[in-house]
């Protein structure tokens, strides 16, 4: 299982590469072919998502570190704000189609590289992780997912885990649920929903915009089709056109049909609002939300609680963040920097602890894991002993065009509730791919 990626990111780049043609990168990290002259080490520009709440937070940590460790280079926020990264993706498309690329740009780790791999617009930084020493500072599953024909293109900043439900006791034991208990398959936590809402619990659970919603239906698929048949959804060894898939679909309907119709174009944050609230009892969110509750003085384990999606249990489903290093980037040493400073312990830390996600780095002493959250712990401690399978929404499992293609098929879905067109859509987004 915790070679996956590898697998998975082998298929979407042989693929991707008969349309597109093959890498220039040639491993040689630090000397790309944009200009390097004397200021190359100057200024580095940083292109992500991360503008508002717990990223803009984790960014701001992060920038402090580099400063720190870099006091002569000067540091560009790029942030494009939006979408869960769908308007920063379409800018920097078009900036790498006119070979205009930033000096580095946030991807999520895994199958979401591969046709910018193929395409000849990213370096392979393999070196750099010799350098850096990260081949032994970070697990060996993670450099597994991150190497793809031997070669690796990005520098992880983080791990996140996507399918964690994050609840509202409160709310829970209004319908006589026990928080410390959730259910063990999704049939059951739709039972749970129908009682809360018998309850008076308007709203049992609720979901943002597209990519939220693809993040809760990956969860469905997990729970229903379990871990071989998910992963072979990616490989082909599973048909999204079966029955089974099928069955998923349906109980992701049923689950919906709980939701408030008024969120559906909100990012997460304003999604989640209503469990902050004690409005709603469940939302399915990635581990970027924890300091959205701490921000509300809300203490984990106790005024909110979080579980893997039920029937998820001892599965973590992974997504990283992690930053290149484009071909023709007019800062490469900038860009180099900023690589030593996200992969470092120092920023590492700095940025994990803002952000709420858990560090790349397995080297870290039990003094600095004291420094995290209680749940960020916990998270560590899944990652180290779970099974791990990439997440679809966030870019880890299958390419950009097929998750991009996958969102606007649930735009429609969330209007029309046809699952049989769903299904189809989604057959359809994955051969786009091809």
């Amino acid at each position: 299982m915790r070679k996956l990626f590898a697998a998975a990111g082998a298929v979407a780049l042989a693929l991707t590469m008969t349309a597109c043609g093959s890498s220039g990168g040639s491993g040689d990290a630090g000397k790309a072919s944009g200009d390097s002259g004397a200021d190359g080490a100057k200024e580095v520009g940083v292109t992500t998502w991360w503008s508002a709440g717990s990223e803009k937070d984790g960014f701001e940590a992060l920038s402090k570190v580099f400063k720190e460790q870099h006091p002569d280079i000067t540091l560009k926020n790029l942030a494009t704000s939006g979408g869960g990264g769908t308007n920063a993706k379409q800018k920097l498309a078009a900036d790498l189609a006119a070979k205009n690329p930033p000096d580095t740009y946030q991807s999520h780790a895994g199958a979401e590289l591969s046709a910018d791999i193929a395409s000849g617009y990213v370096e392979d930084v393999s070196s750099l992780y010799d350098e850096f020493k990260l081949r032994e500072a970070f697990p060996k599953s993670l450099i597994d997912r991150l190497t793809v024909d031997g070669k690796i293109y990005s520098v992880p900043s983080n791990i996140h885990r996507a399918n964690v439900v994050w609840a509202n006791p409160k709310v829970m034991e209004k319908a006589g649920l026990d928080p410390k208990n959730p259910p063990k398959d999704i049939k059951g936590w739709i039972a749970d929903m129908e009682k809360l809402k018998g309850a008076g619990v308007k709203f049992p659970i609720t979901v943002g915009d597209t990519w939220t919603q693809l993040e809760l239906l990956e969860t469905v698929l997990i729970s229903d089709l379990g871990v071989d048949k998910y992963n072979g959804l990616m490989d082909g060894k599973t048909d999204w056109a079966g029955a089974d898939v099928k069955a998923a679909l349906e109980d992701y309907a049923k689950i919906i049909s709980y939701t408030d119709p008024s969120l559906y174009t909100e990012d997460w944050e304003p999604a989640m609002k209503p469990i902050l609230e004690g409005k709603s009892a469940y939302n399915v969110m990635g581990d970027w939300a924890p300091p959205a509750f701490e921000h509300a003085n809300m203490e984990w384990g106790k005024d909110y609680v979080t579980f893997p999606v039920p029937g998820n249990e001892g599965v973590f489903d992974f997504l990283a963040d992690s930053f290149t290093m484009p071909v023709g980037a007019k800062h490469p040493e900038g860009t180099k920097a900023w690589l030593q400073t996200i992969s470092s312990v120092e920023g590492q830390i700095a940025f994990n602890k803002a952000k709420g996600s858990i560090p790349s780095r397995s080297d870290l002493t039990p003094e600095q894991i004291k420094e995290f959250s209680g749940y960020q712990q916990s998270a560590m401690e899944s990652f180290g002993k779970d099974t791990i399978v990439s997440s679809i929404a966030h870019g880890a499992a299958l390419p950009l065009k097929a998750t991009e293609a996958m969102k606007a098929a649930l735009g429609k879905f969330m209007a029309a509730k046809d699952v049989d067109a769903l299904q189809k859509d989604f057959v359809a987004a994955v051969k786009s791919a091809v």
